[in-house]
């Protein structure tokens, strides 16, 4: 800590050079966040110090996070749908799994969950956290979950299913209705993680069934700081019902409200109030044309890498495309040394990209123009 303040022009130099070291947007296809939308922006810096950890110091804040559950529940097919703004799709999963746990009334300990190995590392993460296994099942040749092998490994101290709309290697939609048919024949909880495709598929042009639309469906994860379009961190959990919320209600003794259902302690009103400024200001119609023109470079991506002899893994079904390539992560490094940032999945092992709003028809011909002198 310096023992006297610097001035405002030595700072911001400071964080200047630091700021031009990251890589900007229009260089990366491999991640599933984006420029967030400038009234998004604008608004997040309106609320920046506001606190929905202390909602009865913040009630016009605390309304617009309901606001914004609302919008997103009414996305979801469920439009009274209980919840609350999150970090992101990893705390929305943990708090999930929290919900199960209690419902069941089991040893953690004992406890599994069984999930596809598709599923986000945030389960790792939760399996650590609270103690319970996991159960991973296998996949079918189009990367989908297969419910025949969740089934078996179902036993009396399984709390809970999961399944993935928007996985995060093949954008992979999993059969989340026979999933949800699984958990109503077992009385089970199911999780849908829609992190990423929460925001794609109800604005595509044939959407598929994998939100509370399907009856077994108990919460879901969906992140407004992906395909959403709002500032980082947003992420939303909702549930079927209040009566799933409270399940995670704790005693808090010193602040205005008496009891907390959320993770964190303290929580940032500017995520709450950015994505509900993006969704109001977008609505149904512009998340579509956004959806559209990122369907639409997926498409163009995809058919350049076929014309030049690169299967994808999957057909893509969101704005996700993987090819089979010899040697991905060799072609990975070489696409690094020319600034383009891409991944690669893990079983089978291809390249995969991400394209997200910023991934533009430009954006993806200059990509395919550097692929071509590697590959």
């Amino acid at each position: 800590m310096w023992e006297t303040g610097g001035d405002d022009a030595e700072i911001l130099a400071d964080l200047g050079e630091a700021r031009k070291l990251d890589v900007p947007y229009s260089r990366v296809l491999s991640s599933m966040c984006t420029n967030p939308h400038p009234i998004a922006v604008r608004i997040h810096q309106e609320f920046v110090n506001t606190n929905l950890g202390d909602p009865k110091l913040f009630p016009g804040t605390a309304a617009i996070e309901r606001r914004c559950i609302g919008l997103l529940g009414d996305l979801l097919h469920l439009p009274g749908a209980a919840g609350y703004m999150t970090t992101g799709g990893t705390e929305s999963n943990i708090q999930a799994l929290r919900t199960a746990i209690h419902l069941k009334q089991i040893d953690r300990y004992r406890a599994n969950i069984v999930v596809p190995e598709s599923v986000h590392y945030s389960f790792e993460k939760a399996s650590q956290l609270l103690g319970i296994s996991i159960r991973r099942a296998k996949l079918d040749d189009q990367m989908r979950a297969d419910p025949g092998d969740m089934a078996s490994l179902i036993d009396r101290d399984t709390i809970a299913l999961v399944a993935v709309a928007g996985t995060t290697e093949f954008g992979q939609i999993d059969q989340i209705e026979a999933v949800g048919k699984l958990a109503q024949e077992y009385d089970l909880y199911l999780h849908v993680d829609a992190a990423f495709g929460g925001f794609v598929i109800p604005f595509m042009a044939k959407p598929v069934k994998f939100d509370f639309e399907v009856p077994g469906v108990k919460s879901i994860a969906i992140d407004p700081h992906k395909m959403g379009m709002s500032t980082i961190p947003s992420g939303g959990l909702l549930y079927r019902d209040e009566s799933l919320l409270k399940q995670l209600e704790i005693n808090v003794q010193y602040l205005t409200s008496m009891v907390q259902t959320s993770l964190a302690g303290t929580r940032s009103g500017a995520s709450a109030a950015s994505a509900y400024a993006v969704m109001r200001y977008l609505g149904r119609e512009g998340y579509r044309q956004i959806v559209s023109r990122c369907i639409d470079n997926t498409v163009i991506l995809k058919d350049h890498l076929i014309d030049m002899g690169l299967e994808p893994v999957i057909d893509p079904v969101l704005n996700i495309v993987t090819a089979r390539v010899n040697d991905p992560q060799a072609i990975r490094k070489r696409l690094f040394e020319k600034s383009w940032y891409v991944s690669t999945t893990t079983h089978p092992c291809a390249l995969r990209m991400v394209v997200m709003p910023h991934v533009t028809e430009d954006v993806v011909q200059g990509f395919i123009t550097d692929l071509k002198t590697i590959v």
